[in-house]
């Protein structure tokens, strides 16, 4: 059986979230170079970029911007000059050397898909694919703030299709199981999304042994202070340069 992630990012993930959109991506894009101009120029990696909202975005600034993702529905979705900038591929097998990139972003919480081992994998991988003084942008949920509004139901229609959704806590993972129906067809699905829930002081942690620095947190795309109430947990981590000799 495939994994949820495997099976889940088509073209009904890409009509439910439409309205995360250009704008959206300019907007946290543009503040994140002003905390992480390192991000400018350089070799940087957009992992988990899906059609590339955030990628297109800041090639305009760094040209050697490039992205990966493992759906290749979502990258067919790429605006098609930003498509030779694209890799398929699963993040856990990173086809990339150590120590060549100037960054990396993980844009929209494309972190905790996997069992905590992995994921912890994950980030150790980064750290080590980041140069001295490279950066890692991540956009991951607030969760505890996850934790205390949970709607354990509802409803939406978007762009022709209907999602009802069923949110549950399940040991330390959010699970979203959802029931689709396109409405031209009536065609219908079922869903699934589970993210690991890191609290901060775990992806603090799990940074540390990864090689990394905590440098800045944001709590929201435009950059505001990380408080109990943010929306997003937008942590940014440095790779320490070597103390020279």
């Amino acid at each position: 059986m495939a994994d949820w992630f495997e099976a889940w990012f088509d073209e009904d993930y890409a009509l439910l979230y439409a309205h995360r959109d250009a704008e959206e991506a300019r907007l946290a894009v543009a503040r994140i170079l002003e905390a992480a101009p390192e991000l400018a120029e350089g070799p940087v990696l957009d992992l988990g970029c899906g059609a590339g909202r955030h990628l297109d975005v800041l090639r305009r600034t760094n040209p050697l911007a490039f992205g990966m993702d493992l759906s290749p529905t979502l990258l067919r979705l790429a605006p098609t000059p930003l498509r030779p900038w694209l890799l398929q591929g699963d993040m856990r097998q990173l086809p990339v050397k150590e120590g060549t990139l100037a960054g990396a972003c993980l844009w929209f919480t494309p972190f905790g898909y996997f069992a905590d081992a992995e994921n912890r994998q994950l980030m150790a991988a980064l750290g080590r694919r980041l140069k001295p003084g490279g950066v890692l942008v991540m956009d991951y949920l607030n969760a505890d703030h996850v934790r205390r509004t949970l709607v354990p139901e509802d409803t939406l229609v978007r762009a022709g299709v209907r999602a009802v959704n069923h949110r549950t806590l399940e040991g330390d993972r959010l699970v979203k199981r959802m029931e689709l129906t396109r409405l031209d067809t009536g065609a219908t699905r079922q869903a699934l999304e589970s993210i690991r829930l890191y609290d901060p002081a775990e992806l603090d942690e799990m940074s540390a042994r990864a090689g990394l620095r905590l440098r800045e947190v944001m709590g929201s795309y435009a950059g505001g202070e990380f408080t109990a109430d943010s929306p997003r947990w937008i942590g940014l981590f440095e790779r320490p340069r070597q103390p020279r000799p």
